[in-house]
C-alpha cells in the first residue's frame, strides 16, 4: 500500500507501478526505477524481474569487489554471460502462432495469476480475444498494438463483469434529450469540424440598425446550421461523433432529423473509432459521402455506474476493441486495468515475436547451468564475474519459491539437479503446488522477449552503477547560478 503526501491510496503489486510511486531519493535506486519503466515501456511485463537481477547483479559484483577484482574484468564477464544468457533463451525458445488460441490464453494466465485480482479466466479470455482482433499481418509480421485497445474502468458489479466490446465504448453522452439513444444498423459520420457557426479569421464589426437586420442575421444562421444537418442526412449518416462542439441550434436539427449525436470526442477516440467501424474521419461536412461512413450494429446511451456512456458495437471486423472493466472498489478496478495491460502486452510481444518460454524459473536455470559451462571454458578473472551472473540468475526460481512459501535452498538444490539431465530446459517451480515441473507441458508459459529485455536491461543498468567511482555533489547550473547572483543586492565600488 503506497500513501503519497496527499494522502491517496494505491494498493498493487505490479513492479512497476511501486517503483514509479515511491519516493526514491538515491541515485542508484533511481536507476532501478529507470529500468522498471524501460521493461514497461518496452515489453510491458517482468519488471519485478528486471529490478530483482539487476540488484542480484550488483550484490554478486559487491562480493567479487572485496576480492580485489577490478570492475573491467567484472563488467567484462557480465557482458559475456548477458550475450551467452541471450543465445541460451533463442535456442531454448518454442515457436507459437495466432492460431494457437489455449497456448496464447496460458501466457495470459501466467502473466495475470501472480497479479491481486480475481477472475483470471474471464480476463485471460477477454484479452485474448481483444489481442487477437486487433492483431494485423503486415510483410508477414504480425502487429498487435495494445493502443489499439481501450480499457474503460467503471466501479459497481464485480470482476465477473468485465466485458469486451467489439467496437468502442465512450466516456460520453448523447448530447440533446430528444435525440433517439439507441440506434440499429448504425452509420456513423465521424466529423473533426465543429457544427458551429464559426469566427472570422480577422476582426470584423456588423452594424445593425433595425430589427428586420437582426431577424436576417439570425435566420442566416440557423439556415447555415441547418444546411450542415442537411449535409449529414444526404450522406445516409444516423449517428455523428463529432471531436468538436455541436451548436444549440444544430443539436435540435440533428434531434428533429432522428439522428444521435456525441460531441468533444478525443482524438484518440476518433482515430478508434474510424478503425474499429470502417470510417474515415472527415474535416468538412460539405465533403462527407456515404463512402466516408463507419458501421455499427448498434449504437446506444447505457448507463453504467450512474454515469451515462455511449456503446458502439457489432462492428463488422473492428481492429479497435473496448474492454470495460468493473469492479467493487476503485482500487480493485485500477489493479485490474494494471493487470490487463500487463496480460495485453505480453500477448502483444508473444504474437509480434513468435517464440515462447516455460516460466517458473526454468529458463532462468537452463541459462545459469550454460554459463558455468561457459566460466570453466574462459577462465581467470572473467570466469568468476560469469558465475556470478549464473549465481545472480537464480535468484528468480529462489524468489518464486520464497513468495509460494516454501524452502528456497531445498527447491534450488532439486532444480539443480533436474537440469542437470538431458531435455530439461523447462523443468521448473510451478507454485500453485509446489512441485518440480515441465512448466511448459503445465501451461506456465511466458513471451521469450520478457526475459530477454529483463536480462539486458538488468546488466546494463549493473554495469552502469559498476563504472562509478564517485558519487559527488553536482554545482549549479550556471543559470541558476546566474538567477541567484541577480537576487544579490549590488554592493556600491
Amino acid at each position: 500500500m503506497l500513501v503519497d503526501s496527499m494522502g491517496d491510496v494505491t494498493i498493487t503489486n505490479d513492479g512497476a507501478t511501486i517503483l514509479k510511486e515511491m519516493d526514491v531519493e538515491h541515485p542508484a535506486a533511481k536507476m532501478m526505477v529507470e529500468i522498471s519503466k524501460a521493461q514497461d515501456n518496452e515489453v510491458g511485463d517482468g519488471t519485478t524481474t528486471a529490478v530483482v537481477l539487476a540488484g542480484e547483479l550488483l550484490k554478486r559484483a559487491e562480493d567479487l569487489l572485496g576480492q580485489n577484482i577490478h570492475t573491467t574484468s567484472i563488467i567484462a564477464g557480465y557482458r559475456q554471460a548477458a550475450q551467452r544468457a541471450m543465445e541460451v533463451l533463442s535456442r531454448i525458445a518454442v515457436p507459437i502462432s495466432k492460431e494457437e488460441k489455449d497456448k496464447l490464453r496460458l501466457v495470459a494466465l501466467t502473466s495475470l495469476s501472480g497479479k491481486g485480482i480475481g477472475d483470471y479466466e474471464k480476463f485471460a479470455d477477454v484479452c485474448v480475444e481483444a489481442i487477437l482482433q486487433v492483431a494485423e499481418e503486415r510483410d508477414g509480421k504480425i502487429k498487435a498494438l495494445v493502443d489499439n485497445v481501450k480499457v474503460d474502468k467503471r466501479i459497481g458489479g464485480s470482476a465477473i463483469d468485465t466485458q469486451l466490446v467489439k467496437g468502442l465504448v465512450l466516456d460520453k453522452e448523447v448530447v440533446h434529450p430528444g435525440m433517439p439513444k439507441r440506434i440499429t444498423d448504425a452509420k456513423i459520420a465521424l466529423l473533426n469540424c465543429a457544427l458551429e457557426i464559426e469566427q472570422t479569421e480577422t476582426k470584423a464589426k456588423i452594424n445593425i440598425e433595425s430589427p428586420e437586420q437582426i431577424k436576417a442575421f439570425l435566420d442566416e444562421e440557423q439556415r447555415l446550421l441547418k444546411e450542415m444537418v442537411e449535409e449529414i442526412k444526404r450522406a445516409g449518416a444516423n449517428v455523428v461523433i463529432c471531436q468538436k462542439g455541436i451548436d444549440d441550434v444544430a443539436q435540435h436539427f440533428l434531434a428533429k432529423a432522428g439522428i444521435l449525436a456525441v460531441r468533444r470526442v478525443k482524438e484518440s477516440d476518433m482515430e478508434k473509432l474510424a478503425r474499429a467501424t470502417g470510417g474515415k474521419i472527415v474535416t468538412s461536412v460539405k465533403e462527407l459521402t456515404p463512402a466516408d461512413l463507419g458501421f455499427a450494429q448498434l449504437v446506444e446511451e447505457r448507463k453504467v455506474s450512474g454515469e451515462k456512456m455511449v456503446f458502439i458495437e457489432g462492428c463488422k471486423n473492428p481492429k479497435s476493441v473496448s474492454i470495460l472493466v468493473r469492479g467493487g472498489a476503485e482500487h480493485v478496478v485500477d489493479e485490474a486495468e494494471r493487470a490487463i495491460h500487463d496480460a495485453l502486452c505480453v500477448l502483444s510481444v508473444a504474437l509480434e515475436e513468435g517464440k515462447i518460454l516455460g516460466g517458473g524459473g526454468a529458463p532462468e536455470l537452463e541459462v545459469a547451468k550454460e554459463l558455468r559451462n561457459l566460466a570453466e571454458s574462459v577462465g581467470g578473472k572473467e570466469a568468476l564475474a560469469i558465475n556470478a551472473f549464473a549465481d545472480s540468475m537464480e535468484v528468480i526460481p529462489q524468489t518464486l519459491a520464497e513468495n509460494a512459501g516454501l524452502d528456497p535452498v531445498d527447491i534450488l538444490t532439486q532444480l539443480r539437479a533436474e537440469h542437470g539431465k538431458p531435455n530439461s530446459q523447462f523443468i521448473g517451480l510451478d507454485a500453485q503446488s509446489g512441485k518440480i515441473v515441465n512448466t511448459l507441458e503445465m501451461g506456465i508459459i511466458e513471451p521469450l522477449k520478457v526475459k530477454t529485455q529483463a536480462i539486458k536491461s538488468a546488466s546494463e543498468a549493473a554495469e552502469m552503477i559498476l563504472r562509478i567511482d564517485d558519487v559527488i555533489a553536482a554545482g549549479k547550473l550556471e543559470k541558476e547560478k546566474e538567477k541567484e547572483e541577480g537576487k544579490k543586492p549590488s554592493t556600491p565600488e
